[in-house]
This record gives structure tokens, C-alpha cells and sequence, in this order.
């Protein structure tokens, strides 16, 4: 238990893997919770559910006043086909719901006093060998599964926070660990089967996160009222995916892992109804903002970070 005050929480889509991560979190620090998402209205032993559309200003929009910060989790899955269809859906589950939660606020008798708002470090698209910071510009073209709906997202953002004090933007690398953590369980079982290899030639840049310093740092955003602005939640050491893909292999005791060139990837991924440009395109980034503030990694060996989420419970 926390010797903090406690905070009135409100995370936004809050109910998947990550949300339900730091809710715990918060949950376990003494903090009251409030998680606004698509399930029934109900009461749990230590924090609350509350439903919404996603659509409309309902009876969720109570939850927001007088929180202290609200943190928005929403959007659909980036694992999908690319289709212009798809695309803006990746769009409006992000934008409008922003907007939602906005236009929400703007009612309410006492505004939430923060808000926390997660993007995603592609809205660099595919970026080479630059090192990436939170000073380095956003691209003007790219994947506009990436660059565009990133752009869109938070720009969102920026528009409906101008009457919040504190407002922090998040750009988290790849999470990796935790039971049920979905990209290293399929990382895993690939590497199983011998399709562990480099793709794409392996040169591109992996930036990534150990689920424990990604949900650290959720929690230190909402509750650490220094951090404001613009922070990249990934480790000081971004790996080549042949570096990255190797690390699967030696967490699942395979010497080998055939390799899956360029028109192999784009052909699989469409195929799976998965988005070819997740493995194709990569990011060196780095977090200078949160290394300049003092905050220290638990964890930034990609082979213990890999390990650690094939096998959690070891």
C-alpha cells in the first residue's frame, strides 16, 4: 500500500491486457478506480466497471467528474490487414473516442485535473538506423496504418486537452512479458515451430518495453505530477529483429529458425489477416526524456526480457 493520497482514476478502455495490468496496479497502491469500457455496469470488490458505446455521452460521462486524472487506453488492434477499411477503423476507435472523452470533459461540472493519453512509437513508419527521440520531427509520409492514424490520434489529443493543467502523452515500444502478453505468445509458438528466423533480412530496428517497466511507468505518469509532454515508453536499447527474433529462439531452445524473406512476410501476414508492415518496417527510439529525469530500466536485456515473457511463471 502507497503512503500517496489517494487518486480518483478513470482509465478509458481500460479492460485488455495493458489496462488491466495497471488497474491492478493502482488497485493494489490504494487508488480509487474506474475503468469505462465495453462490458456490463458493475461493482467489483475494489474498483468499478462502467459501460459504454464508444459512441454517445451516456451515463459514463459521470465517472469524469472531478477525477484527478483520466487515462485514455482505447483503440481497436493494430493486428489486422491494412485495408482502407481497416485503416479507419484503427482511425475512429482512436480519434473519435478521444474526441468522445473530450466533449465529455467539456460537460462536466469539475474537469478531470489530467489526462494521460497513449499513442504509439509508429507514428514514425519505417525510419532506418536514425535514433529516434522525443525532440526528432514526425515524418510527413509513411504506412498510413501507422504515420497517419498516429498523426490523427494526437492531434485529437491536443485539441480537447487545452483547458487540462497536466496532460502527458505516451509512445510505448513493443510490450513484451506478462501472462497473456499476445505478441510473444506468437513470437513463441513461430520460433517453436522453426519459423524463428530473421525477417526481411533482420535489419530493421525493434524498439521494446518489459511489460513491468511499461506498466511502471503508466503508473508513474498518472500519479508523478513532474512528468508533462511528450515521453517514449521503450528501452534504452532498441535490437535489430534478427537480434529480437534470436532472442525467441534461445527462449524456446531453438538453435535455428528458417528465415522469412520480404515477399514471404507480406504473403503470410495477408494470409493470417495480420498487417505485414508490424514485422516489415522498424524504429530506433529511444526514451531521452525519462533517462534525463533519473528513471532506471528494470530491465533492458532483450534476451532476459524475452525469456521472462515465454516463461512467466518460472
Amino acid at each position: 500500500m502507497s503512503d500517496q493520497v489517494p487518486l480518483r482514476v478513470v482509465l478509458v478502455g481500460g479492460s485488455g491486457f495493458l489496462g488491466s495490468a495497471v488497474r491492478s496496479r493502482l488497485v493494489d497502491e490504494g487508488h480509487d478506480v474506474t475503468v469505462i469500457g465495453r462490458a456490463p455496469t458493475r461493482q467489483h470488490d475494489r474498483w468499478r466497471h462502467v459501460n459504454w458505446d464508444a459512441r454517445t455521452i451516456g451515463d459514463w460521462a459521470d465517472s469524469l467528474d472531478g477525477a484527478d486524472v483520466v487515462m485514455h487506453l482505447a483503440g481497436k488492434r493494430v493486428d489486422c490487414r491494412p485495408t482502407a477499411r481497416n485503416i479507419d477503423a484503427l482511425v475512429a476507435s482512436r480519434v473519435d473516442t478521444v474526441q468522445l472523452v473530450g466533449e465529455a470533459v467539456q460537460r462536466v461540472e469539475q474537469p478531470p485535473a489530467a489526462w494521460v493519453q497513449l499513442s504509439s512509437l509508429a507514428i514514425f513508419g519505417d525510419c532506418g538506423d536514425t535514433i529516434i527521440d522525443e525532440s526528432t520531427a514526425v515524418p510527413d509520409t509513411g504506412p498510413r496504418q501507422q504515420v497517419e492514424v498516429c498523426r490523427l490520434w494526437e492531434e485529437a489529443f491536443r485539441d480537447v486537452t487545452c483547458q487540462i493543467g497536466r496532460t502527458v502523452l505516451l509512445r510505448p515500444g513493443i510490450g513484451i512479458g506478462g501472462v497473456g502478453d499476445p505478441a510473444s505468445a506468437q513470437l513463441a509458438r513461430l520460433a517453436k515451430f522453426g519459423l524463428g528466423g530473421s525477417v526481411a533480412g533482420g535489419r530493421q530496428w525493434v524498439s521494446w518495453i518489459r511489460i513491468d517497466d511499461f506498466v511502471d511507468l503508466l503508473y508513474r505518469s498518472i500519479t508523478d505530477t513532474t512528468m508533462n509532454g511528450l515521453y517514449h515508453l521503450t528501452s534504452p536499447n532498441p535490437v535489430r529483429n534478427a537480434e529480437f527474433m534470436a532472442a525467441y529462439r534461445a527462449a524456446t531452445g531453438r538453435k535455428f529458425g528458417l528465415p522469412a524473406p520480404r515477399l514471404v512476410t507480406q504473403i503470410g501476414a495477408t494470409l493470417l489477416g495480420s498487417d505485414p508492415a508490424l514485422a516489415i518496417t522498424g524504429r530506433r527510439c529511444v526514451p531521452t526524456r525519462l533517462l534525463e529525469e533519473g528513471y532506471r530500466f528494470a530491465g533492458d536485456d532483450i534476451y532476459d526480457a524475452v525469456q521472462r515473457a515465454v516463461h512467466p511463471r518460472r
